[in-house]
């Protein structure tokens, strides 16, 4: 099994990758018990070799490989590679460019939203996934000749995914498709932590402006913490204490010692007081500078019936194209052009509008109807 394990090695190896049209590309990684993943291995694929990079082997310089990554004439490729892209991002600062990926790329023939590997290996390469490593513990050495073939097969079969796919995707002319979804793993902004945006992703039942500060305060500093500390953010705060502090405001810290979810050695500590201090900020905030419940506002009239009609309007597309419906329009696109007078969503933008924007607009004009013709469902066209 080809096993990199030190610079020299990894430079030979690189030399021969920058003669590749493109490269395939995998990692191995665990963060269970970290906030920042960490890298265990790192597959690369070419026409005729994989290897395995072990970045935990003693004196390596990945530099070489970074490298690699940034080569413009390399295509690196990816399947479902969000992660993989932003622990690079973090070890480098920089973006692997030029970039693909297939799950995005199967997305656009038809597979349907999130399509998995073995799914794609089993219809190109005509061969199933033995999945037994998939939870393996990848950080201990030394690593297994099953683990290795297990790790290897993730770029040795995507390359015929990768050609297959492209080739269908360059027939059908839907390669600006394809881009316009990699934009967003290409942009830095996409694995940018903002802390204070943090508690927008935390479900809150019953939302009011100053809790939701208080919410914000203290999802930031959890957030930062845990950044600062490299532990999950579990670890600092869970959630649903989190919750429990905006809305129960506690003032002292005998008012925390009596809540539950905060160990003695916590209230104790010096991250009690921070938090009582938190919560006296968010408290003296003025109204006005606290997050707004969202309100519906002077929605469409209709709207509600409109965005039933919208989403059958989007399947019947989507089937028509051979299409994911998730990459013509998000259910928050939907939202949006049935509720807004004057929606701007990305399903009213470039080939979206195209194959589906102009006639949800269409459609909420009163312009077509949903109706049956030849015992399908079909768009009609009103005088």
């Amino acid at each position: 099994m080809n096993l990199i394990c030190d610079t020299s090695d990894l430079k030979t190896f690189c030399k021969r990758a920058e003669q590749s049209s493109y490269i395939t590309v995998d990692t191995e990684f665990i963060r269970e018990t970290t906030y920042w993943p960490q890298l265990c291995l790192v597959q690369v694929g070419l026409a005729d070799e994989a290897v395995a990079i072990d970045p935990l082997a003693k004196g390596i310089d990945l530099h070489p490989f970074f490298e690699l990554l940034q080569n413009p004439n390399v295509i690196k490729v990816f399947h479902s590679g969000r992660q993989d892209v932003e622990i690079f991002y973090h070890l480098t600062g920089h973006i692997p460019a030029p970039i693909f990926d297939t799950q995005i790329a199967a997305m656009v023939c038809g597979f349907g939203e999130s399509v998995g590997y073995d799914v794609l290996v089993q219809k190109y390469a005509k061969i199933s996934i033995d999945k037994s490593s998939r939870y393996t513990h990848w950080a201990q050495r030394p690593l297994t000749e099953k683990q290795l073939s297990y790790a290897l097969g993730d770029v040795t079969h995507l390359r015929t995914i990768y050609e297959k796919l492209y080739s269908k995707i360059i027939t059908e002319d839907r390669l600006d498709w394809v881009q316009d979804e990699l934009a967003i793993l290409k942009d830095p902004r996409t694995y940018a932590i903002d802390p204070y945006d943090v508690w927008k992703k935390i479900k809150v039942r019953s939302p009011k402006p100053r809790m939701l500060a208080l919410l914000r305060e203290l999802a930031a500093w959890r957030e930062i913490l845990s950044q600062k500390r490299n532990v999950p953010r579990g670890r600092i705060l869970r959630d649903e204490v989190m919750l429990e502090l905006a809305a129960a405001t506690p003032r002292s810290v005998q008012d925390l010692s009596r809540m539950r979810g905060l160990s003695s050695s916590f209230i104790e500590g010096p991250d009690s007081k921070i938090i009582l201090e938190l919560i006296e900020k968010g408290l003296s905030l003025p109204i006005e500078d606290c997050p707004q419940v969202k309100r519906e506002g002077n929605a469409v009239p209709g709207a509600s019936a409109l965005l039933e009609m919208l989403k059958l309007l989007l399947k019947i597309k989507a089937e028509k194209y051979h299409v994911a419906p998730k990459l013509i329009a998000t259910s928050a696109d939907l939202e949006v052009i049935a509720r807004s007078v004057d929606p701007q969503v990305p399903a009213l933008q470039g080939w979206r509008r195209e194959v589906f924007g102009n006639s949800a607009l269409a459609l909420k004009a009163g312009e077509i109807a949903l109706g049956i013709k030849n015992n399908r469902i079909s768009l009609i066209k009103l005088d």
